[in-house]
């Protein structure tokens, strides 16, 4: 049975894979022995998608008229051949073309020569353009050559990889054989570019931070820990920039922003990866009110330019950023998404133990009150928030790099944005006291030694750094890896990360 047929028929068993690879570096011997394996001197002059650009819309006599010599190259995904002709379906990064081949065109030899390729090869050619009598914008090979062999066979053509933890281990076979998945990163690409194009736009200039931090800081997170052996030092993987970048508006970058890649050693689920990718971006003499707006016109423009719609399709859902984002404080969500509770039971300390007791959720002894009512609120109120929702006005006990609130010192200018039951961003007006963030600070330092190890360090430099004086400032978060997943409609975050963590084989 022919490796073609093979393809065609079934999945290819372990046994008969062995075999294919086999035949495959038999192949590639002959090609070593005649001094032609692996070459690097084909200049390819032509794309496939600008081909189709160009000429797609023309008619067959147009196309021949001009005479269009083109070389290209790609790998050959499909191939039939028909007698003194053959055919072949070849893709680079821009699309793909058929190849069209005959004895009389390209010579016998070069003609024998297709016959022994096998799909996944990358294959070059040199040839005119031109339209089959089926309307098939295709090459009309002249010369042919085999540029890489591919050792290992692909998948079968219409099943591709089927497990998803395969597709995430073998990305680089997910990504030749699944269309959705190249569409997926594709849009992963557009909205970091249009995150870019958007932050510049206003005046926001894109810096850089550590990855390796003497002290962990910026967010309530478990760190990753390794050692500097020149240094003789433990060194955090950074948990997240705010720190740095908040160091770089007190030297003056009014407004700054780093698309960065934070670290945080927990756990594994369709919403979490230990490494992950955000936008962190602050600025002078903006309020969280003002980052609300900003934040919800920067995620409205960014759908638009990397999928074409601020309104998104999601989990068989329809998203709408087109709209104003909803604004509720947490008691404000727990009141609307679980109407059994009252203004009473949220200032009733005693009753909300009770009840994330009978709701088996996690709280802490040394919590407050305030941290006790954002616990029910995870529980009952979270997941329900579907289109976007600010939630705004945490307390201060669970918010260490917030603004107390003018009126109510127990809570903080803050707010996160829930879209779709997940945090999708995190903002606030900025602590700019010394005194008080060094209080917070050994507050952390408190429920540290409580247990809690996702408290943040004491960080005394950054507290000399607010000493020299930190202007009124706003900053906000944006997770990129779970705005992305709405993009997509990528059910879990390993779908729109090109290697995710995954336990070793």
């Amino acid at each position: 049975m022919t490796e073609e047929l093979r393809a065609e028929t079934a999945q290819t068993p372990a046994e008969d894979e062995n075999h294919i690879i086999q035949e495959r570096r038999a192949k590639l011997a002959k090609l070593r022995e005649n001094g032609i394996a692996f070459p690097n001197d084909f200049r390819r002059t032509d794309l496939f998608g600008d081909l189709r650009a160009a000429w797609g819309e023309k008619s067959a006599e147009e196309i021949e008229a001009a005479d269009v010599q083109v070389a290209v190259s790609g790998r050959m995904m499909l191939k039939r051949v028909m007698g003194k002709a053959a055919f072949a379906t070849v893709r680079d990064f821009t699309g793909e073309m058929q190849y069209f081949l005959s004895p009389a065109d390209c010579g016998e030899k070069a003609f024998k020569n297709f016959k022994t390729l096998d799909l996944g090869d990358i294959v070059a050619a040199r040839g005119t353009l031109f339209r089959t009598r089926r309307g098939e914008l295709s090459v009309r090979v002249k010369e042919l050559r085999l540029i890489t062999k591919s050792i290992r066979p692909l998948p079968e053509k219409h099943k591709g990889l089927q497990d998803v933890e395969a597709r995430c281990r073998q990305r680089y076979v997910d990504l030749i054989m699944n269309e959705d998945s190249r569409r997926r990163f594709e849009i992963r690409s557009k909205t970091v570019t249009a995150v870019r194009d958007f932050m510049n736009r206003h005046r926001f200039m894109e810096v850089e931070t550590p990855m390796l931090n003497p002290i962990p800081g910026g967010a309530n997170a478990k760190p990753f820990i390794t050692h500097h052996n020149a240094l003789d030092i433990d060194q955090y993987l950074r948990i997240a920039p705010e720190l740095y970048l908040k160091r770089l508006v007190v030297g003056g970058f009014e407004r700054v922003y780093e698309i960065n890649r934070c670290f945080r050693n927990e756990g594994i689920d369709t919403r979490h990866n230990p490494e992950f990718t955000t936008i962190e971006f602050y600025c002078t003499y903006w309020t969280y009110q003002d980052q609300m707006e900003y934040t919800e016109e920067l995620l409205r423009s960014v759908a638009v330019a990397a999928t074409g719609s601020a309104v998104i399709s999601y989990q068989g859902t329809t998203i709408d950023l087109s709209k104003p984002f909803a604004r509720l404080t947490p008691q404000q969500a727990i009141m609307k998404y679980a109407p059994q509770y009252t203004e009473a039971n949220l200032q009733d300390e005693a009753f909300l133990r009770a009840e994330l007791v009978r709701l088996k959720a996690p709280q802490p002894e040394w919590v407050g009150l305030g941290a006790l009512v954002m616990a029910l609120f995870e529980e009952v109120a979270e997941s329900k928030l579907i289109q976007p929702t600010f939630i705004v006005d945490y307390p201060v006990e669970i918010s260490p790099l917030a603004r107390a609130n003018d009126k109510n010192p127990e809570l903080t200018d803050r707010f996160e944005l829930f879209i779709y039951g997940r945090e999708t961003a995190n903002g606030f007006s900025e602590l700019n006291d010394p005194d008080d963030q060094a209080s917070r600070f050994k507050a952390q330092a408190d429920a540290k030694s409580h247990g809690d190890d996702e408290a943040m360090f004491y960080d005394a430099d950054f507290i000399r750094a607010l000493e020299y004086g930190l202007p009124p400032t706003a900053g906000c978060g944006i997770g990129i890896d779970r705005f992305v997943m709405l993009l997509t409609d990528a059910a879990s975050i390993r779908e729109v990360l090109l290697f995710p963590a995954l336990r070793p084989e």
